[in-house]
């Protein structure tokens, strides 16, 4: 079997398996969701979605967010970590959209990842879930489950896109960030992967051997 076979084969499997997977992070518009992928950078998306209520209660445009008092918006982040430098970021990025782009989060990575704090990783997040354009979301569980799967060799999360790309179907790159996020939280975890029981285990050349 092809790595394109398995790979239809492990989607097919995990959609069954996860039939609501979509993006954790709570949000209502796309600064929202790009403000709150900057705070999630180790940080759990549980603590994130905790802080973000008020958050956007208290900023509730990209103007708001480019005009705060930086002392107060760190304040408002802190428990996220590293509060300084992800206040700064998400700051930087409300005036470049309110300066560069009218105040409308841009849909095109190349404009994305101009944004202070955003890179490939974040843009994937913003164009798959605010834009419905198809992108993958290298994260941590990304890297792990695709390693463990032999669907690539690399550890570098942007070399590992380019990788997925001619094997996963496009329509299906941003579903497919979801459910393997979704099993690494599950079922395949760093140290103790549950091989036996793992939906996907006979697609998988290294179940039982992690």
């Amino acid at each position: 079997m092809t790595r394109n076979e398995r790979i239809k084969k492990i989607i097919q499997k995990l959609k069954r398996t996860y039939p609501n997977a979509r993006c954790a992070l709570e949000h209502s518009t796309p600064f929202e969701l790009l403000a709150a992928t900057i705070l999630s950078a180790q940080c759990t998306d549980k603590r994130v979605n905790r802080i973000t209520p008020e958050l956007f209660k208290k900023y509730p445009t990209v103007e708001s967010f480019a005009s705060a008092d930086i002392t107060e918006l760190e304040a408002n982040v802190r428990t996220a970590g590293f509060y300084k430098m992800k206040a700064k970021n998400i700051m930087g990025a409300a005036k470049r959209v309110v300066e560069q782009f009218k105040g409308e989060v841009p849909c095109q990575m190349e404009d994305l990842i101009q944004l202070p704090g955003v890179g490939r990783k974040t843009a994937n997040v913003i164009l798959g879930n605010a834009f419905n354009i198809p992108g993958l979301t290298v994260d941590t569980h990304m890297i792990r489950l695709n390693n463990r799967l032999g669907l690539t060799q690399q550890k570098d999360p942007v070399k590992i896109e380019y990788d997925l790309m001619p094997l996963v179907p496009k329509k299906d790159w941003t579903l497919y960030s979801h459910l393997i996020i979704n099993h690494g939280r599950s079922r395949c975890s760093a140290r103790r992967p549950d091989c036996d029981h793992c939906e996907i285990n006979r697609w998988c050349p290294s179940a039982g051997k992690v």
